[in-house]
């Protein structure tokens, strides 16, 4: 007894909660019943997590469950409710990533909860289809448009044409939302509400419906519901101005504008809830703001409407064709799935029958079928719920078409009905094995590539023993490489030498000859001069760099030509400038001999370098140093001897 009172306490604190909650929001502080209903009905779609699930998901779920194939007043059972409710939920949480899974529990038993309160007040526990179809469209998120569209499909005929009855049916069930949020006085129904919305027509169609439940303003009694679409969108825009009242920073949500007094504006609490401040008054006519436009952009908007550049507004729904369209009969497409223990057949298995396992198989093959024919049908309602299907109407319908006579003939085929579970099985076991015959090509073209490749690694990559020597001989190639540099850059240097060395005794054998010619001339003009007379004509003697000879006379010392050696050799420096007479001949072979231990050095210094280039370096030096000595002996035998002139400062040797 006592456990049947506290388990019937937690019953009415479940039914009570989502009502508690909702009161302590202080929705019924807004002063307007539109806005104020519009709030309510938000945050109970929010709070049961119906925001989250579109219209086209409440429609497959409820083909999933069998509503489709039953009658508007159709009664069912809370049991079979919660069974509903329960799919919508699961299914929704297998859409949601894992880092935003929803309370199944909770969400169920809050809407559970709800839609018992709000249709089953008198407790007789039972709901009709018809009302959980129109509750749940409503209450769930998505487009507006979509939900207007689902419900006329509800209460046309087969022509297309609405049944008044069937829409007041629905005003019906839709205002038992707002008297369950405590709205019934501002939102009850009457039984002119049906022909107040549509006074004068006579045959309502799909468009005429959409404009007149989308017009501004809407039916008197059910403009709460595109103002919660509304709230829906706008709750997290933000606008970056400053509240007149509360002093916000900015506004989220709808702004209000006064429309006389100078740049007053409000945020939607401050509205909602009636305040004002300064000469503003609750009687000024307000503006409804819900979005934010910079003020360069309201210049822009002004100058191009007065020119009338601005593109005429778009209609609030796309237009679609009168002709209503054939709906697709899903029940032979999304058979119920049988229970396990009626997959068994009592009957005996007549003779060439298949074995009873044979006989589950084709089942399981059946069953394949179906759930391939199932995802047919549930791609059908992704492209009804895409969102091409607002932009090209048209487009839309043909691919519904389209698909729709694709699933109607695979529903009919005969081939497909009628065909045994062996063909069944015999088709798929051909499948198989021509599976398996492409997997084993497939794993032997891979074999040989990785043979192909293994063979080309081989092939470019070197052996273990000469990738051991391979750092050596790199480093020697590398050394002999550098040496082979070394040795071209000194021959390059010793040919240079020569040339140079070469250079000199050819301007010195000129100075010689010109000396010689000069004395023929004086001799042969005047008689031969005394010894002093003739020593005190100098031979030009190069310029010392340690500085000037010291005069062993008082006399100063003549003018003597310091570029007259420049750039000859040491050795042929100091042949020239030793105080002592020497022959001429022995002067040359002098230099030239010094010329030649220096190549000889040099040579010699080449042949300690490398093994190589010693020979053809010893050949070649060989030859050259041959071919100079002989060209200054052959200079040297051409010159006659005589005597070298001393300069004055310079004494005579006895």
């Amino acid at each position: 007894m006592i456990e049947d009172v506290g388990r019937r306490g937690r019953t009415m604190a479940d039914k009570r909660q989502i009502f508690t909650e909702m009161k302590a929001q202080n929705f019924d502080l807004i002063r307007l019943s539109t806005y104020r209903t519009a709030s309510k009905l938000r945050f109970v779609q929010k709070k049961c997590n119906l925001h989250l699930v579109d219209v086209w998901n409440m429609i497959e779920a409820y083909r999933d469950n069998g509503l489709n194939t039953l009658e508007h007043s159709t009664e069912l059972s809370v049991s079979r409710l919660e069974t509903i409710v329960s799919s919508i939920y699961y299914q929704l949480n297998k859409r949601l990533p894992t880092t935003y899974q929803i309370n199944v529990q909770q969400s169920i038993s809050l809407l559970l909860n709800f839609l018992l309160a709000a249709h089953d007040s008198d407790g007789q526990g039972s709901v009709t289809v018809f009302s959980i179809k129109v509750m749940l469209a409503i209450l769930c998120g998505g487009k507006i448009v979509d939900k207007l569209r689902y419900i006329f499909s509800q209460i046309s005929d087969s022509h297309g044409a609405m049944i008044l009855s069937k829409f007041d049916l629905f005003l019906v069930e839709a205002l038992k939302l707002p008297t369950a949020v405590f709205e019934g006085p501002s939102f009850g129904y009457t039984q002119n509400f049906a022909r107040s919305c549509f006074p004068q027509q006579k045959k309502v169609m799909l468009n005429t419906f959409l404009d007149t439940m989308m017009a501004d303003p809407p039916p008197q009694c059910l403009v709460w519901l595109p103002l919660m679409h509304r709230l829906a969108n706008v709750e997290n825009v933000l606008h970056p101005v400053s509240c007149s009242y509360c002093r916000s920073e900015s506004i989220l949500g709808f702004r209000y504008r006064c429309q006389q007094c100078f740049n007053y504006q409000l945020c939607q609490t401050c509205f909602w809830r009636g305040h004002a401040s300064g000469n503003h008054s609750n009687q000024h006519q307000m503006k409804e703001h819900s979005s934010w436009k910079s003020p360069a952009k309201k210049l822009g908007r002004a100058i191009s409407k007065s020119f009338g550049c601005v593109p005429s507004r778009e209609p609030p729904h796309p237009i679609y064709p009168e002709d209503p369209e054939r709906p697709l009969d899903l029940s032979n497409i999304v058979p119920p799935r049988p229970a396990p223990n009626n997959m068994t057949v009592s009957a005996p298995p007549p003779s060439g029958s298949p074995a009873p396992n044979q006989r589950v198989q084709g089942i399981a093959a059946a069953q394949r079928l179906n759930e391939e024919h199932a995802l047919i049908a549930a791609y059908v309602n992704k492209l009804q719920s895409s969102p091409r299907a607002m932009d090209s109407p048209s487009r839309m319908d043909e691919e519904h078409k389209l698909i729709a006579r694709y699933t109607a003939r695979l529903a009919s085929d005969p081939g497909n009905n009628a065909r045994s579970p062996q063909l069944d099985l015999d088709s798929n076991k051909h499948q198989r094995q021509l599976i398996a015959e492409l997997e084993n090509k497939n794993r032997e073209i891979l074999q040989e590539i990785q043979r192909l490749r293994l063979e080309h690694e081989q092939a470019s990559q070197p052996t273990p023993e000469k990738a051991q020597q391979n750092p050596t001989l790199l480093a020697e190639l590398r050394l002999l490489r550098q040496r082979k540099d070394e040795l071209e850059q000194r021959m390059s240097a010793l040919q240079e030498s020569r040339r140079e060395l070469m250079v000199q005794l050819e301007g010195l054998m000129k100075l010689l000859k010109e000396e010689e010619q000069k004395q023929a001339a004086q001799a042969a003009g005047t008689p031969q001069s005394s010894p002093s007379h003739a020593a005190s004509r100098p031979i030009p003697m190069p310029v010392r760099s340690t500085g000037s000879t010291p005069t062993h006379t008082g006399h100063a010392p003549s003018h003597v030509p310091q570029d007259s050696l420049a750039g000859v050799g040491g050795d042929v420096r100091e042949a020239f400038a030793h105080g002592a007479r020497r022959n001429l001949r022995n002067d040359l072979l002098v230099a030239a001999d010094s010329i030649t231990n220096t190549m000889s050095s040099l040579v010699k210094e080449l042949h300690t370098e490398e093994d190589g280039v010693e020979e053809d370096e010893r050949l070649r030096n060989g030859k050259d140093r041959g071919a100079a000595v002989g060209q200054v002996r052959a200079t040297a035998q051409q010159t006659p001897p005589r005597e070298m002139k001393r300069s004055v400062h310079t004494p005579l040797s006895s």
